[in-house]
């Protein structure tokens, strides 16, 4: 586990109504981070935030996190959708 991958899920755990729901996951690729975050349906708006603010200091965050010469981190909020 990476730090970037440790912030965005304290900071998205202590955003949302079911904290138990949020899932993290992180994959290497090519020298960068990837942080996929799967929460519940209800919370995935609290962690965009308006026009996408809350979302964007999360991935500020976790780049900071990853520190200066650290690999580029990329935050995914990802939606699932029901099956049709």
């Amino acid at each position: 586990m990476s730090r970037p991958r440790d912030v965005v899920e304290v900071i998205c755990r202590a955003l949302v109504d079911r904290p138990d729901d949020v899932e993290v996951r992180e994959r290497e690729h090519a020298g960068s981070i990837r942080v996929e975050l799967r929460s519940a349906p209800g919370d995935l708006g609290k962690l965009i935030g308006r026009q996408g603010r809350t979302a964007t200091a999360v991935r500020t965050l976790a780049q900071v996190a990853a520190g200066d010469v650290g690999p580029r981190v990329t935050v995914d909020f990802l939606d699932d959708l029901p099956e049709r």
